[in-house]
């Protein structure tokens, strides 16, 4: 759409509207054309004018789409925005080829600065009026607004906005007249705009037109003499409309005040890009958009052949002619439809039914991979940047870890210099609240500490949390350091502190340690709560035993864990009484955490009575039976894990274990308790019951004789204790249930297997798996006999 200035500046000046819909590959093509017919001397972009400076990096070789500008607040910067451009966005074509031409190419839109205005200032300046009447004209249920596109589709008879969108813009090239596309999505947007469809919120898009139109007057007033103005499609008839100028100045009174603000280029994925909500973009098939636009032939052999070629690398058997017939099929499918060309919806049909064999999981592997995709845009290093993200990327580049869009699996051994900083850097980010990488449990079983897993996935809002994180100091160390300091501050929790100080020994951040430990010291020397004890002691053990492997100075660290580890012997008998259900599962993990803190803790450094003690512990425990009711003894899911740690450290036999479950499962206790003892004496592996039958016999004694009022009740117990146990336990259980009579060792029969062997068949076997083995082939007289076993076929 052309227009010709009003006013004597820049008289004769030629203003081109290229309305457009972000991000999609035929908008792209389509300003390309217009832009080469055109030959613009200026280019107008909807986007933050704080950018201007940043905007020539875009030339750059080193900058690589998908990538995105970020603005954030300079004194608060979680409150930040991103502009997000592809390779196939209609902004980023502008952009490259103003740059690429030297000619002036700015951004237009209301800054950014005022977005991040306090929202008191923000809400100030509405007008409910106008907020009213856009939700009662558009016509949608709660005020939400409704896609144009999606508007345009209904009117033209089509159910679904992307398909028709798809057919009537992305897969469409260039003809003749590369502005006839804009001038007829132009008039389609002003018949919306004259029946109150398709906006946002009307207060929000009358200052953004008001301020778009004051740059376009700008530039005609800097002499320009064709303007060419890249926007969505939703503002070219606002903008074409041009009323007064002292009408839009009037309109932009109203703005809060500005907030001072940093813009920068960061790096973006395509995953990003597909997600509707947060920081995406709501693109559904970035990966697809990205080859329609670069794809320089027929994009779907291109496409299908990328598609056999992922699946083929997931051990799909899929070849050069599961592709040939895809493509028949997809372009099949589009004459069937009605469609000019073969769409994401064909191509996709057309992979699940001859690649995918009609696979659904196959066919999700496809999506996900190449209609979304991991691609990560990059940066040059002359983009601003705050010093603690040069302190970032250049210790990634020193350590070898590069940022990826993709997941993927890292093993350390932290006996090697390189891995050991690989894993302080991981740790030290995610302090900051950078999870780049998560820890993982690996492939390779280790119990030792000198090996750590971990998943790395770089996310591009990680740059605000970067820039959040810099108020704590200008490199990682020092800005790990400051907020593990100020959390430690803050905490209240005595299990928060404990895990904080796991974390700066994992990290490395010796100058952080000794203040969290004297707050951790205050506060364990005031905390009473024995759950709170308990809960903290399992992580100051656990720090203890990087030890070894970090150089740590554990002094300090270990005299706390042993000053918590006392007060909880001391402390966990009597906290233990009157618990309900819910009161004693919580405090059955504590116990089991306990335990395994203080085995570990004693050879760290710490004296034999500790083990005596906590021994003595769960021996208070154990005996102490609710007599005079529950509210006076321990539960019995409780007083049965006791006996069971006593029974596995070897501090009590197995007779001592079978009479005190025989006292439990008597008919002086109640059902209940006594299911609770059973439940805590199995946790952790039934096997015992196989090891010793007097213990099954007496659990099946006492199974069999609950009174069938009282079953009802237990069950739902036995069930989730049983159902807890390894399958082959249970199958055993039940066997030795079937056969009885318990109480005796099982009567041995026959193995199956062996009835009726063919002795001769067996014998011929012999010389072939001595081969594979590697041994010599035994003679026939030396080979074993088999004993031959009584079957219904030898009687």
């Amino acid at each position: 759409m052309n227009e010709r200035s009003e006013g004597s500046p820049g008289v004769g000046a030629e203003v081109t509207l290229l309305g457009v819909r972000h991000h999609g590959p035929g908008s792209a093509r389509a300003v390309a054309a217009a832009l080469e017919w055109l030959r613009p001397d200026a280019v107008l972009i909807e986007g933050p004018p704080e950018a201007d400076p940043i905007i020539g990096l875009a030339a750059e070789k080193d900058m690589v789409p998908p990538v995105a500008l970020l603005a954030h607040a300079v004194d608060d910067p979680g409150k930040a925005a991103f502009w997000p451009y592809a390779v196939f966005s209609p902004e980023w074509v502008a952009i490259r080829y103003g740059v690429e031409l030297g000619l002036p190419v700015r951004f237009i839109d209301l800054p950014a600065a005022y977005g991040f205005a306090p929202e008191e200032e923000q809400s100030s300046q509405a007008d409910p009026s106008q907020a009213e009447r856009s939700e009662e004209e558009a016509g949608v249920p709660g005020g939400t607004s409704a896609d144009p596109i999606a508007l345009l589709a209904e009117a033209a008879g089509h159910d679904d906005p992307e398909r028709w969108w798809e057919d009537v813009v992305e897969h469409r090239t260039p003809g003749s007249d590369p502005l006839a596309p804009f001038t007829a999505v132009a008039e389609a947007m002003t018949a919306l705009r004259e029946q109150g469809l398709g906006g946002g919120s009307a207060r929000r898009d009358d200052l953004r037109e008001a301020y778009m139109r004051q740059q376009i007057r700008a530039a005609r007033r800097a002499g320009y003499q064709r303007i060419a103005v890249v926007c969505g499609a939703f503002h070219v008839p606002a903008l074409a409309a041009m009323p007064t100028a002292a009408h839009d100045r009037a309109l932009l009174t109203g703005l809060p005040r500005k907030v001072r603000t940093d813009v920068t280029w960061v790096p973006w994925t395509h995953r990003r890009l597909s997600q509707a909500t947060g920081y995406g973009a709501g693109i559904v098939s970035p990966g697809w958009y990205h080859h329609l636009f670069t794809a320089s032939e027929d994009p779907l052999p291109g496409w299908l052949t990328k598609a056999a070629a992922l699946l083929r690398a997931e051990d799909h058997p899929v070849s050069s002619a599961h592709v040939i017939e895809a493509v028949r099929l997809a372009q099949t499918l589009a004459v069937m439809r009605g469609r000019p060309l073969a769409g994401l919806t064909e191509t996709l049909d057309a992979v699940r039914s001859v690649m995918c064999d009609g696979s659904d999981v196959a066919l999700a592997l496809v999506h996900d991979r190449l209609v979304i995709g991991d691609a990560l845009g990059e940066v040059p290093e002359g983009a601003p940047a705050v010093p603690l993200q040069r302190d970032l990327a250049r210790l990634q580049r020193s350590l070898r870890l590069k940022p990826q869009a993709e997941p993927r699996d890292l093993d350390l051994d932290l006996r090697k210099e390189n891995d050991a900083a690989r894993s302080r850097l991981l740790h030290r980010l995610r302090l900051l609240g950078v999870d780049w990488g998560v820890p993982s449990r690996s492939a390779v079983n280790s119990t030792g500490t000198f090996r750590e897993s971990w998943r790395l996935r770089w996310e591009p809002e990680f740059a605000v949390r970067i820039a959040e994180a810099a108020q704590w100091g200008t490199t990682v160390e020092d800005a790990a350091t400051g907020k593990a300091v100020g959390t430690a501050r803050a905490a209240t929790e005595l299990a928060d502190l404990t895990g904080l100080v796991e974390t700066c020994l994992l990290a490395g951040l010796g100058r952080a340690l000794p203040a969290v430990m004297r707050v951790l010291a205050d506060c364990a020397a005031l905390d009473t709560d024995v759950a709170h004890l308990a809960g903290a002691l399992p992580a100051l053990v656990r720090a203890l035993r990087y030890g070894d492997v970090r150089g740590t100075d554990d002094g300090a660290l270990a005299e706390v864990a042993g000053g918590l580890a006392d007060r909880i012997c001391v402390g966990l008998p009597p906290a233990c009484v009157g618990l309900d259900a819910a009161g004693a599962a919580v405090l059955r993990g504590h116990l089991d955490e306990v335990h395994g803190a203080i085995t570990l803790l004693e050879p760290a450094g710490a004296q034999g009575e500790l083990s005596e003690r906590w021994a003595g512990t769960l021996r208070a425990l154990a005996r102490r039976e609710p007599t005079g009711g529950p509210a006076t003894g321990v539960p019995g899911l409780l007083r049965g894990r006791a006996v069971r740690l006593l029974l596995d450290d070897g501090r009590l036999d197995s007779e001592e274990a079978g009479r005190r479950m025989g006292l439990v499962l008597s008919a002086a206790n109640a059902p209940a308790d006594a299911a609770g003892w059973i439940e805590g004496f199995l946790t952790g592996g039934g096997a015992l019951l196989l090891h010793d039958p007097r213990l099954l016999g007496l659990l099946d004694a006492w199974l069999t004789g609950v009174p069938g009022e009282v079953f009802t009740d237990v069950l739902p117990l036995l069930r989730r204790t049983f159902s807890a146990l390894e399958a082959g336990v249970r199958s055993t259980v039940g066997s030795r249930v079937a056969a009885g009579p318990l109480g005796a060792e099982p009567v041995r029969t026959a193995d199956p297997v062996d009835a009726g062997l063919d002795r001769a068949r067996a014998d011929a076997a012999l010389p072939v798996l001595a081969l594979l083995l590697g041994l010599p082939a035994p003679a026939p007289a030396e080979r074993p006999r088999i004993p031959k076993q009584a079957s219904g076929r030898d009687t």
